[in-house]
């Protein structure tokens, strides 16, 4: 059996210090926490930053520094600063550094990059073993040579050639969000099936229980199955919160692909072994017969301003959408006419905040707001040109009247400037796999002892 602890769903968004000394007190053979993912959008594997705060990350990693000193068993993160570029591993290893000076501690440290060179890439895409995944961008090697950072996801393999170097701690560049809990159960011959489905559910920490702020879970693995249980002592887990969790970020309910294969569940059972825990078995791993990496890859796609107003007259919130659409049509035509632009030269988006903005024409909500928001959001090749634009929108969203026979209305924009520079903005470019003969090619691994004498 193989006992995993998972403090969060991720480092920076917070855990139950009691349930994690419960969990401790429970003597688990790892630690395994997921540093980030790309939900925030590509701004941060762009810019190879972290998107949670440095203090709060380092607040809690110390927690889990000092929980895997109290335990002596690995601790392991995965997509370490949140995007898992090579600049933001760094960035968690200075502050691991800093954590064990503080504490008076030493560790051997295991780092794992994820990073891929752009030629690296493009010499796979022209020998054929890149692959596209639906939706996928077509892609060619000048693609690939603007991308400002690219990674690969590693598997439970990359993770368990780490823990095989007998580090206190591993942080690992982008994996998948498995990789970390699956690597322990199956390089120790538990069920395949059941370590990357137990990890599936686990990857959350506690969002597969009634109580998701909670954070802390174990998973129990085994030759059978895996079992689940809520440290949190007003936590539960049931089969419909544990069975609910294969649809998270899952276009398949039942199949779930990993690098060398991937898992199926459709035969998988869920039983309740009291009102806590939650048992499965069933859950079979097929592997394929080529090993894949996903890739991500980030570029930059302009720069932006945004500008805000505010709508309380009801006669412009009614009229919200054909306001929008003036004012679009006249911007744009005079960006074009007095900057020499085309059309292809800039985007200029009107987006009413507080109706359709989320989901726009798919909206199927009738919504008799008070008041309404209008996002005006300029992006352009230049930050000179997105400045333009965005001066010669803010009279219109200050001022514009719906018909010319109108008395000049006078909206709020409730900061001042009232443009917003967002500066570089990025876009992900890559939804493809990358063909690999041995795990390990693709990745680099360096085992240091922290802190530096």
């Amino acid at each position: 059996m193989t006992r995993v602890l998972i403090p969060s769903g991720a480092l920076g968004l917070g855990y139950d210090p009691t349930a994690l000394e419960r969990g401790l007190a429970a003597k688990p053979d790892i630690i395994a926490i997921d540093g980030g993912s790309t939900d925030s959008g590509p701004s941060y594997l762009g810019r190879g930053v972290s998107k949670y705060s440095r203090a709060s990350t380092k607040a809690e990693w110390r927690g889990l520094i000092e929980a895997r000193e109290k335990t002596g068993v690995p601790l392991v993160i995965g997509t370490a600063g949140t995007c898992g570029a090579g600049s933001a591993v760094d960035w968690l290893v200075g502050i691991t550094e800093e954590i064990l000076s503080e504490l008076g501690l030493s560790a051997k440290v295991a780092v794992l990059k994820s990073d891929q060179p752009n030629k690296r890439v493009a010499e796979a895409l022209t020998s054929g073993r890149i692959s596209p995944l639906y939706p996928a961008p077509e892609i060619s090697a000048d693609l690939i040579a603007e991308c400002s950072n690219i990674v690969a996801l590693a598997g439970a393999e990359q993770i368990a050639t780490a823990i095989e170097t007998g580090a206190d701690i591993i942080i690992a560049g982008r994996t998948t969000d498995t990789a970390i809990i699956a690597a322990l159960p199956l390089m120790r011959g538990d069920k395949a099936g059941a370590a990357w489905h137990g990890a599936k559910i686990g990857e959350c920490g506690a969002l597969c229980t009634t109580n998701p702020q909670t954070g802390v879970i174990l998973v129990d693995f085994d030759a059978e199955g895996f079992t689940i249980t809520p440290m949190a002592e007003d936590s539960h887990a049931t089969p419909h919160t544990v069975s609910a969790h294969m649809l998270y970020e899952n276009s398949d309910p039942f199949i779930l692909f990993e690098p060398g294969g991937h898992l199926d569940v459709t035969a998988s059972a869920y039983a309740a072994l009291d009102e806590r825990q939650v048992r499965v078995t069933g859950s079979e791993w097929v592997p394929s017969d080529r090993y894949t990496v996903k890739l991500e890859g980030a570029r930059r796609a302009g720069y932006q301003s945004v500008l805000l107003t505010l709508l309380r007259d009801r006669h412009y919130v009614e009229n919200a959408d054909a306001w929008c659409a003036d004012i679009q049509q006249k911007c744009r035509a005079k960006a074009m006419d007095r900057l020499g632009l085309s059309a292809e030269d800039f985007d200029l988006e009107l987006r009413i905040i507080g109706r359709n903005a989320t989901l726009g024409p798919l909206e199927n909500r009738a919504n008799g707001a008070v008041e309404l928001g209008v996002a005006g959001i300029v992006t352009a090749a230049s930050p000179e040109r997105v400045e333009e634009i965005a001066k010669m929108l803010n009279p219109y969203l200050l001022h514009h009247s719906l018909t010319a026979e109108e008395a000049m209305p006078t909206f709020a924009f409730p900061f001042s400037p009232a443009e917003v520079e967002r500066g570089e903005i990025f876009e992900f470019c890559l939804n493809h796999v990358m063909e690999l003969n041995d795990p390990m090619e693709a990745f680099d691994l360096k085992v240091m002892n922290l802190p530096h004498a």
